[in-house]
């Protein structure tokens, strides 16, 4: 039997307090030795040293995991834990409770079988299931784990052994050759070698759209490259029906985010002309959805009237 739900209440909660009041008791029992993983994010806890747990946890999450050395299941969902519990780099701790020697813990957290898994929040406990699940059910319920935390104000991180605080952040996935050249040469203000990298991506890769993206914007910012914004506007004022005139003007409303501007003015035009140009418009259109975004609802409008102009 599983129950991966988190509970939105803790009412009714098992009050750990008398197990907290034990922390300064001695140990019957020599404390078992802590496990290979990452330290201070993986401990051995019993009875006797418990309240620890329970003081840590209205800093960090702690999940607790109930096992046995003679239980099967166990020795499945364990190292999952562990392995999950590590990558999250402070952010949880994973205390392990042996259920053979630890009593008052097992009737605690009511673990009428093992392997059980329960949360401590604030100092508070949530059941979140029995049995060894798969490794992505497990990190679906420390996800509800962490959310739930972080809407009761938990949001600690606790400094991890060997590791200095950089390397426990998440560290963003290198970039491809050709965008990383795109993107530096954007930093140095070459704004020719940034089209001509991202251009050489997208013939590599016709389904690069991070490559598609990055080449609409690169472009749009060499287009505006040397124009004043008031000369624009004014040039776009003066010469309703010039072409090139409102098509720089686009480029300049989406540049200052007034998507909407961007694309009536663009529809509208399209809506006068035949031809190449009609083309030309279209093909700039298209650039800026690619800016915004083809999943804004403003691109998912103007979309369906280019496509009324077009048919």
């Amino acid at each position: 039997m599983t129950n991966t739900q988190l509970p939105a209440s803790m009412g009714g909660a098992v009050d750990l307090s008398a197990l907290a009041a034990r922390r300064d008791q001695p140990a019957q029992a020599a404390p078992a030795e802590r496990p290979s993983g990452t330290p201070g994010v993986i401990v051995d806890i019993g009875d006797a040293d418990f309240g620890q747990i329970v003081e840590l946890s209205s800093s960090v999450p702690v999940i607790i995991d109930i096992w046995a050395e003679w239980c099967g299941p166990c020795k499945q969902l364990s190292p999952v834990l562990e392995r999950l519990v590590e990558g999250y780099g402070g952010r949880l701790v994973l205390a392990k409770v042996d259920a053979d020697t630890n009593p008052q813990l097992v009737q605690a957290f009511n673990a009428q079988s093992i392997p059980t898994v329960a949360a401590v929040i604030g100092g508070r406990p949530a059941p979140l299931f029995t049995g060894a699940l798969p490794e992505d059910q497990v990190k679906d319920v420390l996800e509800q784990v962490l959310a739930f935390a972080e809407q009761q104000g938990i949001t600690g991180r606790i400094p991890v052994a060997g590791a200095d605080e950089a390397e426990q952040e998440p560290q963003p996935e290198p970039l491809p050759p050709l965008h990383q050249e795109a993107y530096d040469a954007i930093d140095a203000g070459d704004l020719d070698t940034a089209i001509a990298a991202f251009e050489k991506a997208v013939a590599q890769n016709p389904r690069d759209t991070d490559a598609i993206a990055g080449l609409a914007q690169v472009r749009l910012l060499a287009r505006l490259r040397g124009h004043a914004a008031d000369d624009i506007r004014a040039a776009a004022a003066s010469q309703p029906t010039d072409v090139e005139a409102q098509l720089l003007a686009a480029d300049l409303d989406l540049s200052g985010g007034h998507v909407e501007d961007a694309f009536l003015r663009l529809l509208d035009l399209m809506a006068t002309l035949a031809g190449d140009e009609k083309q030309d418009v279209r093909l700039r259109l298209l650039d800026h959805f690619e800016i915004v975004g083809l999943d804004d609802p403003r691109v998912n409008a103007a979309r369906k009237r280019l496509t009324a102009l077009l048919y």
